[in-house]
């Protein structure tokens, strides 16, 4: 009996469960909806302890990252690469949607009587001074509490940075407390993530239930180009730029991680799967922890390769339905403006939503066709979110990968 309860906490057991857990779970959603749709707050559940941690998790780490590289020369070096990695990711994942669009031209026009989306009523004009204000937490406090990611990365960043300027016997000890809560968050994570399986099983019974069966077939070519898209930028995209870049085999270490996308895809959330991320980076990924601590909550909050793929496909899918041709001047701006953007998207489920109305807002493109692609979004969002942290998880490797061989040059 003990070694099969061991066998059960082991990770392998967990990546199999995971699996059935997902099987199992679209099963439970077709068959017993009313059921499946009684439980949900099981799965809530899973995803409100995960989020439980990484607040703490991204703070500690962030300024454990900053520390351990010692100078604002180090962290210039990674930003850089990180910054640059995560741009040029979500561009060819941009123009990837782009080209499959042009190629495969779905949606036929349909009128516009009778639809409406009365969400975007509550969605404010974009504007860039607002959002770049927004990443400065006026009360600090407030944005632990209330988990604004972006506001806790900047001010963990800047906390960090003044710290390498204290005595070193202060820095020492701010140091070894933010490495233990560092520590405990991921010892945490791991109980957490022991009871991954019943999570998503829950999760994905839920989805499968809510949306059902018939709203998928009625948008299968939609939904068949998006998960196209994102396939090919996951497993031919991402594995090229690392093997460019890295000049490692890509395809092993994405073998390794696997469990990262699949947890992605159960919370639909890049936020609730971080503490995951950076566990299975560093143990399983070989990635140094102090890169994984700063390179992987920065691509959590702006890294959104799977979302901009998905928002340019849904863009352009909606111009079809409204009539109204785009040039290929035209889709490149939409490109552009997908780009600078994706980092204004929360790491939160749907609001890409918010972000896909200022978009067509900016296109002039009418908002009711909404209507008829927001009753797939959570399952769309679940496949973009996997994608999302699965380019994390690339870049994370190759910005380590292309520091130990610098490294490694400038000692010889």
């Amino acid at each position: 009996m003990k070694p099969f309860l061991r066998y059960l906490a082991s990770e392998q057991a967990t990546n199999r469960l995971v699996v059935v857990g997902i099987v199992l779970g679209i099963l439970f959603g077709m068959f017993l909806p009313e059921w499946a749709l009684a439980q949900k707050a099981l799965g809530k559940a899973f995803v409100a302890f995960l989020k439980m941690l990484v607040v703490p998790l991204v703070f500690a780490s962030i300024y454990v990252a900053i520390s351990g590289l010692g100078g604002l020369d180090q962290l210039r070096r990674i930003g850089l690469k990180t910054v640059g990695l995560y741009v040029l990711t979500t561009a060819l994942a941009v123009l990837l949607a782009i080209v499959a669009m042009n190629v495969f031209p779905i949606g036929d026009a349909v009128s516009a009587e009778g639809l409406s989306y009365d969400r975007a009523r509550d969605v404010a004009p974009f504007s860039l001074g607002a959002m770049l204000l927004s990443f400065i937490p006026t009360n600090v406090f407030n944005a632990l509490a209330t988990g604004s990611m972006m506001q806790v990365i900047v001010f963990a960043i800047l906390f960090g940075i003044a710290s390498l300027y204290l005595e070193e016997q202060h820095h020492s000890v701010m140091l070894d407390v933010f490495t233990g809560i560092s520590e405990a968050m991921l010892k945490l994570a791991r109980w957490v993530i022991l009871f991954t399986p019943l999570g998503v099983f829950s999760l994905i019974s839920y989805v499968v239930a809510d949306q059902g069966v018939q709203t998928i077939i009625d948008l299968w070519k939609y939904i068949l180009l998006v998960l196209g898209v994102l396939l090919v930028h996951g497993l031919v995209t991402l594995p090229a730029v690392m093997a460019l870049f890295a000049r490692i085999n890509p395809y092993r270490y994405l073998n390794r991680i696997k469990e990262v996308p699949l947890m992605a895809f159960s919370t639909a959330s890049s936020a609730a799967t971080l503490p995951v991320s950076m566990r299975v980076a560093v143990e399983k990924g070989g990635v140094a922890r102090d890169t994984a601590s700063f390179v992987l909550p920065l691509g959590a909050t702006v890294s959104m390769d799977g979302t901009a793929a998905y928002l340019t496909v849904a863009v352009l899918y909606i111009a079809n339905l409204a009539g109204v041709p785009m040039s290929f001047g035209d889709q490149l701006l939409l490109g552009f403006t997908v780009v600078a953007l994706s980092v204004g998207v929360a790491a939160l489920p749907s609001a890409s939503l918010v972000m896909m109305v200022v978009i067509l807002n900016q296109a002039g493109l009418p908002i009711e066709y909404m209507a008829l692609i927001v009753v797939v979004d959570r399952l769309l969002d679940m496949a973009r979110t996997s994608l999302n942290v699965t380019s994390d998880m690339v870049v994370a490797k190759t910005v380590d990968t292309i520091n130990r061989q610098e490294r490694h040059e400038r000692q010889d």
